[in-house]
């Protein structure tokens, strides 16, 4: 789960569900004051964060939410928390069989009692006993199988304390991750009308909002916004040049786990061998192309690895639930805004320093914009103001959070202080002049030319084609020179990301979007200069700035040292034993003692129990 990972067996489901916990054998009274008591007993934590208590004031009082909270924020805590004070068992809908996997092991970790019923789990049988017999808080459905009339009948046999919605914006068919089975989640809710429903996303926009609040069946007054920042996240884009080498150095920066992010099967394969050739580090692919048990284990060994990286297309990370990874890169430019935030938003969910790194061309906004034409016209409209919002952050002068945040509604800060243009500002110049010169060579030479091309007739290269086409003899041949000839190429992608430039079928280039007005005069064009070469580390932080043990204490290593062991024998991931800020507060305080140890944020009434003994050991060795 999103606020306090931690596990102590291998992953079950059925009949052992609740053997260990016993969560809600005595029902807490429903107070915001009883809510405190029980998170510190199970997560170990003394208070909420963020709009988490908005959200479960709401929840307690049995009413219907759509939250909407950054990755990070504690979502999972929302429903997972009041599941254990109230009578009955919290239906969970989530889309991804691995997402339900990680978070019922969070669950059982802390001593929730949960199941997932999944075509992946052989005890369907068991699990569904444990719930008619009320033996469990939680328990895990997709959307395909909440929808059907067996599941409509199974949940009717006992006693339900709310419906939790996760991942909400696939409802919504103007979500960048629309699922139709979604749409058939009201319908099965209003067969109980007195169960509560809490709807939950990181990405939605006012228009995404209102549809999963129309399409959920919650009130207009259900809303609870959380924000969208996520401050640990350093956001930086560069042009694409040397991925090899621009990966190479992101990932000397930040020796933790990564997710790089390619466009094709092709670019994924490529570019692991690559990096894993290049640095010695642990690098893994990840496609639908894979044999299924490959794809498995890649994903598997990555969830539990400490420094790997994983090459993948998008079909990766929606059902992975890993707070430690240190920095998520693109290859290319995501479909849009909000798949750029939901992806990247998969680093640094354990809310230590992480790198949000995308290296673009020129030639993923000439794609994507010809991909527009594919679409039915009724969503042609809605496709391109996403592209334009996109190009938008990835042309900005200005602060790239505050694109980011301004584009989901807040009114952020001009400057963060974390992305790479506030912590070195560009240079920014009026090239208006140059991209008339650009444009008239566009349409002088028919529209049907590439870039390469057109730089010859501009700079006065008089090759052989440029001769035979008469292109020479242009009134553009040659009045583009000197500082003015090196700008060419990136004020092409400039007006490429924007539009005024598009790719024609064969790949040459040809007016678009707001070409006229600024070769009429009517618009101008501003354009970020070229960075320097130092600037193009594709990371632009400080080498080692994330590493987990920035503290440097030999007792932080022998704890991650323990924390290895230990996950290794229970079949886990590491972080599921502890994450790296309570090894650091371990180090900090120094505990000697069981209730010393148990005051450690983080450390809940069964992991201390589990390995409150086996740390303190460790400790007191220091």
């Amino acid at each position: 789960m999103d606020n306090a990972p931690g596990t102590t067996a291998p992953l079950t489901t059925g009949e052992n569900a609740g053997a260990d916990a016993g969560a809600s054998a005595n029902f807490a009274p429903l107070t915001l004051d009883a809510a405190r008591a029980r998170l510190r007993e199970l997560f170990g934590f003394t208070g909420f964060r963020g709009r988490q208590e908005d959200v479960l004031a709401r929840v307690l009082a049995r009413q219907s939410t759509l939250a909407v909270m950054p990755t990070g924020a504690g979502k999972s805590l929302t429903y997972q928390l009041p599941a254990t004070m109230m009578h009955g068992t919290c239906i969970v809908i989530s889309p991804l069989i691995a997402l339900m996997h990680d978070q019922l092991r969070s669950a059982r970790a802390n001593g929730i009692r949960a199941a997932t019923l999944t075509s992946a789990d052989a005890d369907w049988r068991e699990t569904q006993d444990a719930f008619r017999n009320g033996e469990l808080d939680l328990l895990y459905v997709a959307p395909e199988r909440a929808s059907q009339q067996g599941f409509r009948n199974l949940i009717s046999a006992a006693p339900l304390c709310m419906f939790a919605i996760d991942e909400a914006h696939c409802v919504s068919e103007w979500g960048h991750d629309f699922r139709p089975d979604y749409r058939q989640l009201r319908p099965m809710m209003n067969a109980f009308p007195d169960v509560p429903r809490l709807a939950l996303t990181a990405t939605a926009d006012a228009h995404t909002r209102g549809d999963i609040m129309a399409q959920l069946g919650i009130p207009d007054d259900g809303l609870v916004i959380a924000g969208f920042d996520r401050p640990n996240i350093r956001y930086a884009i560069d042009h694409r040049d040397s991925v090899s080498r621009q990966l190479t150095n992101l990932m000397a920066a930040h020796p933790g786990p990564g997710i790089v992010y390619a466009p094709t099967r092709r670019k994924v394969e490529d570019i692991a061998e690559k990096l894993a050739a290049a640095t010695g580090r642990p690098v893994r692919p990840y496609h639908a192309g894979l044999d299924p048990e490959v794809r498995q284990a890649n994903q598997a060994a990555f969830v539990e690895s400490e420094d790997m990286v994983i090459v993948a297309t998008i079909a990766f990370g929606m059902g992975i639930d890993k707070p430690d990874v240190r920095f998520v890169a693109h290859v290319g430019i995501p479909k849009s805004i909000e798949a750029y935030y939901q992806e990247t938003g998969r680093a640094g969910r354990d809310g230590d320093p992480a790198q949000a790194a995308m290296f673009w061309g020129a030639g993923d906004f000439a794609q994507a914009r010809q991909r527009l034409g594919e679409l039915d016209e009724s969503r042609q409209q809605s496709e391109r103001t996403r592209l334009d919002a996109l190009a938008g952050l990835v042309e900005t002068p200005g602060c790239r959070r505050a694109v980011l945040l301004r584009h989901f509604g807040e009114d952020p800060p001009e400057r963060c202080g974390n992305c790479d243009n506030c912590i070195e500002a560009p240079a920014v110049a009026d090239v208006t002049q140059l991209a008339r010169k650009l444009l008239s060579a566009v349409y002088r030479t028919g529209q049907s030319f590439g870039f390469g091309h057109l730089a010859k007739v501009l700079t006065g290269n008089e090759d052989e084609r440029v001769r035979q086409r008469g292109h020479d003899k242009l009134s553009v041949f040659g009045i583009v020179d000197g500082d003015d000839a090196v700008l060419l190429q990136p004020l092409s992608r400039a007006l490429q990301a924007r539009g005024s430039l598009v790719s024609t079928e064969h790949g040459g280039l040809a007016l678009g979007g707001d070409a006229r007005d600024i070769l009429t005069g009517g618009q101008t064009v501003e354009m970020v200069m070229p960075p320097k070469r130092a600037r193009r580390s594709g990371g632009r932080g400080r080498r080692g700035a994330n590493e987990a043990n920035p503290i440097g204490d030999p007792l932080f290593e022998a704890l991650r040292d323990l924390r290895r062991t230990l996950a290794s024998e229970a079949q886990v991931p590491p972080y599921l034993v502890f994450g790296d800020a309570a090894l650091r507060e371990m180090v900090k305080a120094r505990p000697t003692t069981v209730a010393e140890f148990g005051q450690i944020s983080g450390v809940g009434a069964k992991k201390l129990d589990a390995f409150g003994d086996a740390f303190l050991a460790v400790i007191r060795q220091y």
